[in-house]
């Protein structure tokens, strides 16, 4: 693919701003339907107009932050994806670097970390995830915990890396996390060679507050026991923020998660609060389509429920739901007696479409199809071929993740345009 380059240009359009595209060379592509790369905003699109308005009053007065919760599993947990929304973004953005927005320390959970942000970690930890039949800890708006009863353990997270090409900073720290003891450890952020002790803990939303009032990139927690007795402490999760205005870009998913995942986590909606989205991007459904006995009306209950959550907390927030891409199933044959693996074409792909489009429809919400965009059924195949999917037929390349951000945003560009 030729290089992507980001004119950016405000056109005055009576009392609205016009942006402008991502040039995108898909010749490479002609299996990719660029015609139906559009966003369609179902019924009322007043949650819209009060999204695209408060863009609007950002770039015209560089006043208001703007919050967006991309919710996923593997396609949102990997990083890629999303932080190439994320900046694209941050072209809208302009010299305002706004703050990161949600992380979670993947590596101590010994999984995959999104490569935008390091992790590192001492001391012995456990964790737990909503993909899991049973799990003790409290799970919150993250999906996923890790906790500890090692008063030396630390958690150390590096904002910025060589592949970032903003330089991201927080004056104020917000730690997601649960003292399992009646506050008999104080956990402690050191940054900037500094010890700063929680300012505040907001019970409602199990959320520390540290403020530093100095600028830094790179935090460590760490802990002070009360007592001379073992106690344990769990992490849910980390919001670094500043008071740079403009759009910040969070992210939340857990490989393997559904929609029920969500579901099945207790504090998720009382730490929604935290972030308080303007716009929610659901990204979650190809783990819920993969058994052959999922029915439609199951996973619109689901959808519908957790979207109540997000209401109560967010009422007025726009929402887009990004359709299932094609995927295969790896299945087992026996054949000359022998036993292999080969992939099937998940023709749920089909079913899961039609809930999307009938989910947006009921919630005056929009829709990104993306199962459409990519050449529809037995598409994955083309774009494993072209090197913008992985082997396994379900997730996607850096560049394929790259190529569906610049998409996306381009869509969403064009639904705000028109």
């Amino acid at each position: 693919m030729k290089k992507i380059y980001f004119i950016f240009n405000l056109v005055f359009l009576t009392s609205n701003i016009c942006y402008s595209q991502i040039n995108i060379d898909l010749s490479e592509y002609p299996f990719i339907d660029s015609a139906k790369n559009k966003i369609i905003i179902y019924n009322k699109p007043i949650y819209f107009n009060d999204f695209f308005n408060k863009i609007d009053t950002f770039l015209l007065e560089k006043k208001g932050k703007i919050n967006i919760l991309h919710i996923g599993a593997s396609h949102v947990q990997g990083g890629y994806f999303t932080n190439s929304i994320r900046m694209n973004f941050d072209m809208l953005n302009g010299e305002n670097v706004t703050s990161r927005g949600l992380i979670f320390p993947f590596k101590v959970a010994n999984t995959n970390n999104p490569k935008n942000y390091l992790v590192n970690f001492t001391g012995k930890w456990t964790s737990e995830r909503n993909v899991m039949r049973s799990y003790s800890m409290p799970l919150g708006i993250a999906g996923i915990a890790v906790a500890t009863s090692d008063s030396n353990a630390t958690i150390s997270v590096y904002l910025n890396t060589d592949s970032v090409l903003r330089h991201r900073t927080f004056t104020r720290l917000i730690l997601i996390g649960h003292n399992t003891d009646k506050q008999m450890i104080t956990p402690i952020i050191i940054a900037n060679q500094k010890e700063f002790f929680p300012y505040f803990f907001d019970e409602k939303t199990n959320a520390y507050t540290y403020e530093l009032n100095e600028e830094a990139d790179i935090f460590t927690l760490a802990f002070r026991n009360n007592d001379t007795l073992e106690h344990t402490f769990i992490v849910g999760g980390f919001i670094p923020e500043n008071d740079m205005q403009g759009i910040v870009y969070n992210e939340i998913g857990v490989n393997g998660a559904a929609v029920y995942s969500y579901l099945n986590c207790e504090n998720f909606e009382s730490e929604i609060n935290l972030i308080k989205p303007d716009l929610v991007v659901f990204g979650i459904g190809i783990n819920d389509w993969v058994n052959k006995t999922m029915n439609e009306k199951d996973f619109i209950n689901n959808y519908n429920r957790l979207i109540e959550q997000i209401r109560r907390i967010s009422p007025h927030c726009a929402m887009i739901f990004i359709t299932n891409n094609d995927s295969y199933r790896r299945v087992k044959v026996r054949q000359n007696h022998r036993t292999r693996y080969v992939y099937n074409v998940n023709t749920n792909g089909l079913r899961a479409q039609q809930a999307f489009y009938q989910l947006a429809k009921e919630n005056n919400a929009a829709i990104w199809d993306i199962f459409s965009i990519m050449g529809g059924l037995h598409s994955m195949q083309q774009w494993e071929l072209a090197g913008l999917a992985a082997k396994d037929k379900i997730h996607f390349s850096a560049k394929g993740y790259k190529l569906l951000g610049d998409l996306f945003f381009n869509a969403l560009i064009e639904a705000k345009n028109n």
